[in-house]
């Protein structure tokens, strides 16, 4: 699969023009936005679309400054509008895009989180490709971090979402056709969501959950890697490990629907359901498992027996998660010291990370969902005020 990403990101289709652009109404979800709406905002007022744009800021009940920012932008530009969510349950960004989606009229809509800074091109490539190509439901395009810079943390982010957001997603579209919604910077048609039943509000990865449904449906989300948006990531692990929790709380919730609808394996939707279990599921189990060896052997507790096919298995896991990782460097060509560094450590630090976040999630999901019988609330991640200069 990265073989192919590379040879997808290397062949590069050339974008088709299209005689007429259809209507695209953006949609940005935000609560208690303030610290990075101005920046946000400001990108939208620069993205270059032939046909009709209209952009929604869909203000979910913040207490700060966000609104004031959002009117002083609707005052100064035509196409931008504040839009007040009403309150309602359970909260998140699925029944404020539900909310959004009930009123708009284009044939298209394109979600972008509250921290984005889309380049002027990305909405126009999305459609252009989601026009160009027969059965698609919409177009995915690459989100990149703009703080990067911030520390070692921002930096293995940014290399996770350079391979497994980006490169494995022009693998499956190359080899199989297959493209995930990415929760942002993603193109999508209203009618067919609509027919869908719209966002499941219960989705803590709502994205994860749409691309099934759609996938399952016969529909195509094509990859357009050179759509970019910038967005912010966690500066602390103390964000990222609340952050990732919803994510993966989400995706766990995604599980259960795997193993209890049919519809969720038909056509292309059982490859995306096979990655959910192998990624999600069987990877932080086998990693698990891999510690607890490790451990009992350095405690003496047991002696495991590895033969040497076993132990070649586990050398090539970590060359070929480390091969992508610079690979990936080198098809940016972004290399320099300190990212190879990042590459060759990453297995030993960041990806242990998902082992806590595993128990994390799991111990959250059945203590509140399976035991309490309670609905799991979106939990905003925290942003960051960006230094001067």
């Amino acid at each position: 699969m990265t073989l192919a990403g590379v040879y997808f990101r290397i062949k590069k289709d050339n974008p088709t023009a299209l005689e007429k652009y259809p209507a695209v109404s953006v949609l940005i979800p935000a609560h208690n936005e303030g610290i990075v709406i101005q920046d946000t905002l400001s990108a939208m007022s620069k993205l270059e679309y032939p046909g009709e744009l209209n952009i929604y800021l869909l203000d979910d009940g913040s207490t700060d400054d966000t609104a004031l920012i959002g009117k002083d932008f609707q005052r100064t530009f035509s196409r931008i509008h504040y839009i007040s969510v009403p309150p309602g349950e359970p909260k998140g960004k699925s029944r404020v895009l539900n909310y959004g989606l009930s009123f708009i009229k284009s044939e298209y809509f394109i979600v972008y989180d509250a921290d984005n800074e889309p380049e002027p091109d990305a909405v126009r490539l999305l459609v252009e490709k989601a026009e160009t190509t027969p059965g698609a439901a919409g177009a995915v395009g690459y989100v990149k971090t703009k703080n990067v810079a911030k520390n070692f943390l921002t930096q293995m982010i940014a290399l996770e979402f350079q391979v497994f957001q980006l490169l494995m997603q022009c693998g499956r579209w190359q080899l199989f056709k297959i493209g995930s919604l990415a929760g942002t910077n993603m193109l999508l048609k209203r009618n067919l969501i609509e027919e869908a039943g719209g966002y499941d509000v219960y989705a803590l990865a709502e994205d994860a959950e749409l691309t099934i449904r759609l996938t399952a449906k016969g529909y195509l989300i094509p990859v357009v890697p050179e759509s970019k948006t910038w967005e912010q990531e966690p500066e602390t692990v103390k964000t990222f490990i609340k952050q990732r929790t919803r994510w993966l709380i989400g995706n766990i919730y995604l599980l259960e629907k795997l193993f209890t609808s049919p519809k969720f394996w038909r056509e292309k939707a059982f490859h995306h359901s096979v990655h959910h279990l192998t990624v999600y599921l069987f990877f932080a189990i086998l990693l698990l498992f891999s510690h607890i060896f490790f451990i009992g052997s350095l405690f003496d507790l047991f002696e495991p027996k590895y033969a040497s096919p076993i132990l070649m298995l586990w050398f090539m896991s970590y060359i070929v998660y480390t091969s992508q990782l610079v690979g990936v460097i080198v098809l940016d060509q972004d290399v320099s010291p300190i990212k190879v560094l990042m590459a060759f450590i990453m297995y030993f630090t960041y990806a242990q990370l998902f082992v806590i976040l595993l128990i994390r999630s799991v111990a959250i999901y059945l203590w509140k969902r399976l035991i309490r019988k309670e609905t799991i609330k979106w939990d905003k991640t925290n942003r960051f005020k960006k230094q001067a200069g």
